[in-house]
C-alpha cells in the first residue's frame, strides 16, 4: 500500500522566487514515453543500483542513483549535498509505510530493510525538527525551506489556525512568490495555486493583506511566515493517535520542550523533558516515567495505548531523536553490542545535535556557495554551485565572534560594555548582510522609483511612525488584554475604563494608517495619477483625520484616571500585580507597560511637530499648504488642551517606573512630587569612592546601589529631604570623578529644608557591582534609563525625557558594523533614548536594542572608509555602528 505503482502526477506549484507567475513542473520523460512505461524503464537491472524518487518541499521531484544495500544516510547525504543544504540536520526524508502512515527514513539502516520496493516509493524532503524560534535558523535558505513546510502543512490541514491567520500566512506566501501586489497577477496566481483548503472563501482577504506587504523581500516574507506560524499551537505538531487509561481518544506529539497531549486539536498537557525520567514502550503500551517530585511516588508512570507495537516504536524513536537533538550537547554514542543476547531496542539518534549544528554553521556557514532565488531547471529549486552571486547572505566578521543561536530567552537589551559579550545587534537574525552589489542595485532602483521631494519624506515619516504607534497601541489592546482575560486578573470596572477609552482610539488609527499607506503608495508612482500630481500631497489626509481626532479628546482626557486606577489596582490586587509583572517580561512589552498608555497624547505632539515641518517646507502658494496649515491648527488646539495633562502623566509614569525598580522606599508617587534627574555619582565611604545611583526629586534626593539580586533592583541607602539643605562645593583633594557637576545643583526648586536628615545604615557588602553584566536582566529593565545610566556612568533629566518623546522616529535604515563589508536593512524604532531593531515593521517585538545614552553621533571620518551618502556614526568607547538613511531629510532627522 505504501508504494506508488504505475502512473504518478507531479503537482503544479510555483516554487519560483523571482519573476515567474507559476511553474508548471519539469517533465522527466523522453518524447513518446508514457508515465507508467517510464516507471518500468527506470528500473535498473539487479545489482547495478536503483533510482529513488525524492520530492522537494516545493513539490518538484528528482531521481537519485543508490546501491541496493545502501544505508538511509547515503540517500540523505546525496539529497543534502545536491541541495547545498548546510543546516541539514533539521530535515529528513519521509515515506508512507504499509499502513499509509508517514514515517522517517532511518539513516543507520539499509533502505531495502525499511521500504519494500524503494524504486516505486516516493520519498519527500520534510522538516523533522521544529525549533521554537525561527531566529535559530541561521541560513536564509533554511528559512525558505521552512516556509515551504508551513505552506505544505497549511494545505494538508496540519497547521490549524483561524481563517484570518490562514489568509495572513497565504498573503506572505504570495508576496514571497510573485512580489508586490498586483490585482491581475494575484488572481491568476491564486487561481492556479492552492494555499488553503478554504482559499476561495478568503481570497479577497488574502489579496487585501498582500497589498500591505509592499516592498517586502522574499527573505522577509519567509521570516514573517515563520514568526506567525511558530505562535500557533499546531506549529510542527505531528499527531500519533492513542488512548489514555480510561479509553479516551487522544493524540500524542513531541516538540522541542517535551511531549504534548492533545484532545482533538486542543493541547491538554505538556510533559517537559526535565520532568521525564524514562520513555519506553511494551507492545501497544507507551510509557512515560516521571521524576517522583512531579506527581509523587505513586503516580510516576503514565500509560497510553496506541494502535500497534509498530506505532508505539515509531513514536518512541521520534521522541528519542527530539530529545537528543534539542537537549544534548553531543550526539549519543551507540552502545557496544551484547555478546550473547540483547534486550530491548538499541536505537540511537545518529545526527548532530542542535548545539553541534550551530557550531558547525558558525565554522562553515560563511564558506558555503551563495545562492539566489530563481526559476530553476533543477526541479528542487536548490541552488547550483555555478549560480552567479546575486545575494550573498553571510555572517559579519563581528557577528562570527558571538553566539550564533538566537535562543528563545535571547536578552535583547544587553548593553555594549567593555569586557562583555558582543553587542545585541550581533544576533544571527541581525548578523546577515547582503552583498554590496545587491544593495547598490536596490539603491539605484529606489532612487528611480521614489520621489525626491522633501515633502514626500516628511509624509513618509508620518506613515512609518504611525505604523509603530499602532503596534504600540496593540501592546495594550491586544496583548495585555489577552493576558488579563486569560487569568481573569482585572476587575470589570477597570477593564471597562481602560479598554473603552483605548479601543476607539486604536480603531480610528487603524483606518488612518490605511489611508496613509494608500496615499504614499500612490505618491510613489504606482499609478499614473502621479503624472498629474493628484496624490503627491498629504495635507488633505491629515486635515480629514485631525478633525476626526478632535472627537477623541474626551477619551484622551481620561488617560490620567486610567493610569492612576491601573496603578492603584495593581498595588491592591495580588493577581493583577503578578500578571502585570509577568507581562512586562514578555518581548512584546519592550518598554515599561504604563509607557504605552501615554502614547495617544504623545502622538498628538508628534503630528503637531511634523505638520509644522511640512508648513515650513511648503511655500504658501503650494497646493498642499492650506490643508497642512488647517490640519496643524486643528491638532495644535487639541495638543494645547492636553499639554498640562501630558506633563502630569509623564511625571506619574516615571515615578511608578522608579517605584518598581527601587527597594527600600514606599509611596514614591506622593502628590506634588516631581522627578528632576537620575544618574551616577561617586560617594566617599570608609571603603573609598563607591559608585551610587542618585535620584533627584522636587522634595528629596535618593541615593542607591545596584546589588546582584534576582530582581536586579536598586537598593535605597540614603533619603535626604531638600528642605533647608545646603549645597557646597567640595575640596578638590579627593579627585572625585564628576564631583563638580552643576546639573545636580541647579534644581528649579527654591527651597532646601532644615529638617533633620535620617539616613539608613549602609551595607557595603553588595556595593561593588558597578560593572555587573546586564545579561541577567529582564529584557525591558535593561532599557530603562536608570540601568543605562548606571552602566554608562551618566545622568538624564526629566526635561531630557520630554524632549526624547518629541523625537521618536521609525523607518528602515541600513546598518553596518565597524569591521564588516556589507550593509543590512533593518526596521529601526528610536524611542526612550534607545534604538530598537526589527527585521520588518510587521514584527511584534524587537530582536535587539541599543540604548544610546553615552553614545556620540557624528559623520564618518576618512579612516572609516565609508563612501556613501547619508551615513551617521554611533560610538561608545570601542563600540562603533554606521547607519545609512534613504534621504537627506531622514539623515538630518
Amino acid at each position: 500500500m505504501g508504494e506508488i505503482e504505475g502512473s504518478y502526477r507531479v503537482l503544479q506549484t510555483p516554487g519560483t522566487r523571482l519573476g515567474a507567475q507559476f511553474n508548471a513542473g519539469i517533465s522527466t520523460l523522453e518524447p513518446g514515453q508514457s508515465l507508467s512505461g517510464n516507471m518500468v524503464n527506470r528500473r535498473i537491472s539487479q545489482g547495478r543500483g536503483i533510482q529513488i524518487r525524492v520530492q522537494g518541499l516545493d513539490d518538484s521531484q528528482e531521481f537519485f542513483d543508490i546501491e541496493p544495500k545502501a544505508l538511509g544516510q547515503i540517500l540523505l547525504s546525496e539529497v543534502f549535498h545536491r541541495g547545498n543544504l548546510i543546516e541539514s540536520d533539521y530535515f529528513g526524508l519521509e515515506f508512507q509505510n504499509m499502513q499509509m502512515n508517514w514515517v522517517w527514513l532511518e539513516p543507520t539502516k539499509p533502505i531495502s530493510k525499511q521500504v519494500r520496493r524503494p524504486a516505486n516509493t516516493l520519498f519527500r524532503l520534510s522538516v523533522k525538527f521544529f525549533p521554537p524560534d525561527p531566529g535559530q535558523l541561521q541560513e536564509e535558505y533554511t528559512r525558505y525551506l521552512f516556509s515551504l513546510q508551513m505552506k505544505r502543512d497549511l494545505m494538508e490541514g496540519r497547521l490549524i489556525c483561524t481563517e484570518n491567520t490562514g489568509a495572513l500566512l497565504a498573503s506572505h506566501l504570495v508576496q514571497s512568490e510573485i512580489g508586490d501586489y498586483d490585482d491581475t497577477a494575484d488572481r491568476e496566481y491564486l487561481r492556479i495555486n492552492k494555499l488553503l483548503p478554504y482559499q476561495e472563501k478568503v481570497q479577497e482577504r488574502i489579496m487585501e493583506l498582500h497589498r500591505r506587504h509592499l516592498g517586502q523581500t522574499p527573505a522577509e516574507s519567509d521570516f514573517q511566515i515563520l514568526e506567525i506560524a511558530r505562535k500557533l499551537e499546531m506549529y510542527g505538531v505531528r499527531f500519533h493517535p492513542a488512548a489514555d487509561r480510561e479509553g479516551t481518544k487522544i493524540n500524542l506529539s513531541v516538540a522541542h520542550m517535551g511531549l504534548q497531549v492533545f484532545q482533538g486539536h486542543t493541547k491538554i498537557n505538556t510533559f517537559n523533558w526535565s520532568k521525564i525520567r524514562k520513555l519506553s514502550f511494551k507492545r501497544k503500551r507507551f510509557l512515560i516515567k516521571l521524576h517522583p517530585e512531579v506527581h509523587g511516588p505513586h503516580q510516576d508512570t503514565l500509560e497510553f495505548l496506541m494502535g500497534s507495537r509498530d506505532q508505539c516504536k515509531v513514536f518512541w524513536k521520534i521522541c528519542v531523536e527530539y530529545h537528543s537533538f534539542f537537549r544534548l550537547f553531543d550526539h549519543p554514542q551507540p552502545k557496544s553490542k551484547a555478546v550473547l543476547f540483547t534486550r530491548g531496542s538499541s536505537f540511537r539518534y545518529s545526527g548532530r545535535t542542535q548545539k553541534q549544528l550551530v557550531e558547525y554553521v558558525r565554522e562553515n556557514g560563511a564558506k558555503r556557495t551563495p545562492y539566489q532565488r530563481y526559476v530553476s531547471f533543477y526541479n528542487f529549486n536548490f541552488p547550483s554551485s555555478t549560480d552567479s552571486v546575486v545575494d550573498s547572505p553571510q555572517l559579519s566578521p563581528v557577528a562570527s565572534k558571538g553566539p550564533l543561536c538566537l535562543s528563545p530567552s535571547f536578552q535583547m537589551s544587553n548593553l555594549s560594555l567593555p569586557g562583555q559579550t558582543p553587542s545585541p545587534l550581533q544576533s544571527p537574525i541581525l548578523s546577515e548582510v547582503g552583498s554590496n552589489a545587491r544593495l547598490e542595485e536596490e539603491e539605484e532602483g529606489r532612487r528611480k522609483r521614489y520621489p525626491t521631494d522633501k515633502a514626500y519624506f516628511i509624509a513618509k515619516e508620518i506613515l512609518t511612525t504611525e505604523r509603530t504607534y499602532l503596534k504600540d497601541l496593540e501592546v495594550i489592546t491586544v496583548w495585555f488584554r489577552s493576558a488579563v482575560i486569560k487569568e481573569n486578573a482585572m476587575p470589570e470596572g477597570l477593564m471597562t475604563l481602560l479598554f473603552s477609552n483605548i479601543d476607539p482610539i486604536y480603531e480610528f488609527h487603524r483606518g488612518f494608517l490605511k489611508e496613509l499607506d494608500q496615499r504614499l503608495a500612490l505618491w510613489e508612482g504606482r499609478s499614473n495619477a502621479h503624472v498629474k500630481g493628484d496624490y503627491q500631497r498629504i495635507g488633505d489626509v491629515m486635515l480629514k483625520n485631525m478633525c476626526a481626532l478632535k472627537e477623541f479628546t474626551s477619551y484622551l482626557q481620561k488617560h490620567d484616571e486610567v493610569l492612576t486606577e491601573l496603578e492603584k489596582a495593581s498595588k491592591r490586587l495580588k493577581k493583577l500585580e503578578t500578571v502585570y509583572k509577568e507581562f512586562e517580561l514578555q518581548k512584546v512589552c519592550y518598554l515599561p507597560l504604563n509607557t504605552f498608555l501615554l502614547k495617544p497624547i504623545q502622538r498628538l505632539m508628534h503630528y503637531k511637530l511634523i505638520l509644522e515641518r511640512l508648513c515650513k517646507h511648503y511655500s504658501p502658494a503650494h497646493r498642499d499648504y492650506d490643508d497642512c496649515k488647517e490640519a496643524l491648527k486643528e491638532v495644535a488646539e487639541i495638543a494645547t488642551q492636553l499639554q498640562s495633562s501630558l506633563i502630569r502623566l509623564e511625571n506619574f509614569q516615571k515615578l511608578t517606573e522608579l517605584q518598581r525598580d527601587l527597594i527600600g522606599i514606599e509611596n514614591l508617587t506622593a502628590p506634588g512630587r516631581e522627578f528632576i534627574r537620575e544618574g551616577c555619582l561617586y560617594k566617599l565611604t570608609k571603603k573609598g569612592l563607591q559608585q551610587r545611583m542618585f535620584f533627584l526629586f522636587s522634595d528629596m534626593l535618593l541615593y542607591t546601589s545596584k546589588g546582584v539580586t534576582a530582581t536586579n533592583q536598586f537598593k535605597v541607602h540614603g533619603q535626604l529631604p531638600l528642605h533647608g539643605m545646603i549645597v557646597e562645593e567640595s575640596e578638590n583633594e579627593w579627585s572625585v570623578p564628576h564631583s563638580e557637576n552643576p546639573v545636580w545643583t541647579q534644581t528649579p526648586q527654591t527651597y532646601w529644608s532644615s529638617d533633620e536628615v535620617s539616613l539608613e545604615q549602609e551595607s557595603e557588602d553588595d556595593m561593588n557591582s558597578s560593572r555587573t553584566s546586564l545579561d541577567k536582566q529582564t529584557h525591558h529593565r535593561a532599557n530603562t534609563t536608570m540601568h543605562v545610566c548606571w552602566h554608562r556612568n551618566t545622568s538624564v533629566s526629566m526635561s531630557d525625557h520630554s524632549l526624547a518623546v518629541e523625537n521618536q522616529l521609525s523607518g528602515y535604515l541600513l546598518r553596518k558594523f565597524k569591521n564588516s563589508n556589507g550593509w543590512q536593512k533593518l526596521w529601526v524604532v528610536f524611542t526612550n533614548f534607545c534604538l530598537f531593531f526589527y527585521k520588518t515593521h510587521q514584527d511584534d517585538f524587537p530582536l535587539a536594542s541599543l540604548p544610546l545614552l553615552g553614545y556620540t553621533v557624528s559623520t564618518p571620518e576618512e579612516s572609516d572608509s565609508i563612501h556613501k551618502e547619508y551615513v551617521f556614526k554611533l560610538q561608545f568607547k570601542s563600540h562603533v555602528y554606521f547607519f545609512r538613511a534613504e534621504s537627506e531629510y531622514t539623515f538630518e532627522r
